[in-house]
């Protein structure tokens, strides 16, 4: 959530945001009437208050006609001070229920608009020419197919559509690759983590995930518990109502969990192979550092992601994400997208999130430094969502005969294995 004095100083700012984000303007001006109302009835609680503990103080002291109506007095006034208490927390919920609404702000140097207003930042590595090779490109199923490494077939016959078996080689490419991305998380700083994939409503509230972003998230009703649909919401929750000291940030962590997505509102995009799937495998860099330190650390998170995607020798641009296309947590978000040859464009691999304060408010996380407190600032960054990366790999890396060659970074983690080659029928 924003600082509600930020909200008090500067509407305008805080209406232009939602603006640029395609959210409700109207709920700047219901969020400011809430507080009013919350912090005056505050105050004529304190004042009652204040006014009961004196009558109080009298009454042992008086007498008769005096005692009498000093004792009616102190019943009205307690009715009173009980009518304030209610309104002051009817209208502290109401306050805090519009907040929960509201979205980041916006980074002034977002781009405005929608899905296809992103800014195209840099572009790295070199577009394979398969005509001037001699052979078509096949997509990446009909090379994981040949290879023995993905099951699409299988997968929708035990669990639906858009779950997968990776059988082989694709296990073991799985397997290189999360090896392969914890081990460059490590050697940039970062603690490795095995995260929980069920949490708790607060934890998926406080990152964000139960607003815009609710229809994709798996619900489990009879035990109140969400399947993540990333290891970000078990680590910005990690450290959940602590105080952290600021002479220990930053801290960052890698987390390698299972994710969930319902993918609600795609249906029959995406749908051949495993680019778009209910299940997958992540390994997800999450920063706790402090608020002067989140634009720099952004973009820290940011040149890892290009490191990653260098090394496995991918050809991907890297993009400023426009305003409505941000989530509810993220004041600004890099995306780095792969080119995908089939497809004939880049889509994204990995994304880099500054979120600011804004988890850390929701969720109560804040930092000593000295004799202050206040909350910190998150950032997330995917390093490595393995589908799409196969996805990736395979179909930039394949040879005339549906060999794959493999990134020179991953051959140790496989063996020494130089090439995936097609399975005998």
């Amino acid at each position: 959530m924003i600082d509600l004095r930020l909200l008090r100083e500067d509407p305008d700012r805080v209406r232009a945001s939602q603006r640029a984000r395609g959210e409700d303007v109207a709920l700047v001006d219901a969020l400011l009437s809430a507080d009013e109302r919350r912090r005056s009835s505050g105050v004529r609680f304190d004042e009652l208050r204040s006014e009961q503990r004196a009558l109080g103080k009298l009454i042992p002291k008086a007498s008769g006609d005096e005692k009498a109506e000093l004792l009616r007095k102190t019943g009205r006034l307690a009715a009173d001070v009980k009518a304030a208490d209610a309104e002051q927390h009817e209208a502290d919920e109401e306050t805090k229920r519009l907040l929960r609404q509201l979205g980041n702000l916006v980074h002034p140097d977002v781009p405005v608009g929608g899905e296809e207003d992103f800014v195209v930042l840099e572009t790295h590595g070199t577009i394979r020419d398969f005509g001037a090779e001699g052979f078509e490109p096949k997509d990446h199923l009909e090379l994981g197919e040949a290879l023995g490494a993905i099951d699409v077939e299988r997968g929708a016959k035990v669990s639906g559509s858009r779950f997968y078996y990776l059988t082989g080689v694709g296990a073991l490419l799985e397997l290189a690759l999360v090896n392969a991305a914890i081990a460059q998380a490590t050697e940039a700083g970062f603690v490795p983590m095995l995260t929980p994939a069920l949490v708790r409503p607060r934890a998926m509230e406080g990152t964000g995930f139960l607003g815009q972003a609710a229809e994709n998230v798996y619900h489990l009703e009879k035990d109140d518990y969400y399947l993540v649909g990333t290891s970000e919401v078990p680590l910005a929750a990690y450290h959940m109502d602590e105080i952290l000291d600021a002479d220990k940030l930053p801290l960052r962590y890698a987390g390698f969990s299972p994710c969930f997505r319902r993918e609600a509102g795609t249906y029959g995009k995406d749908t051949r192979g495993i680019f778009r799937v209910h299940q997958f495998d992540k390994v997800e860099m999450f920063s706790y550092v402090a608020p002067e330190d989140a634009e720099s650390e952004h973009r820290r998170l940011l040149e890892w992601e290009k490191q990653w995607l260098t090394g496995l020798g991918l050809p991907f641009q890297v993009i400023d994400v426009a305003s409505g296309d941000l989530g509810a947590s993220a004041s600004r978000k890099f995306d780095c997208e792969a080119w995908i040859p089939t497809q004939g464009k880049y889509r994204e691999l990995t994304s880099a999130s500054n979120c600011d304060s804004f988890q850390a408010r929701r969720l109560s996380v804040r930092m000593r430094d000295g004799k202050k407190v206040q909350p910190l600032a998150t950032l997330n960054g995917t390093l490595c969502a393995v589908p799409r990366t196969i996805v990736a790999i395979l179909e930039n890396h394949q040879l005339a005969d549906g060999s794959v060659q493999v990134p020179e970074m991953l051959r140790p983690y496989l063996g020494g294995r130089e090439v995936l080659e097609p399975i005998a029928k």
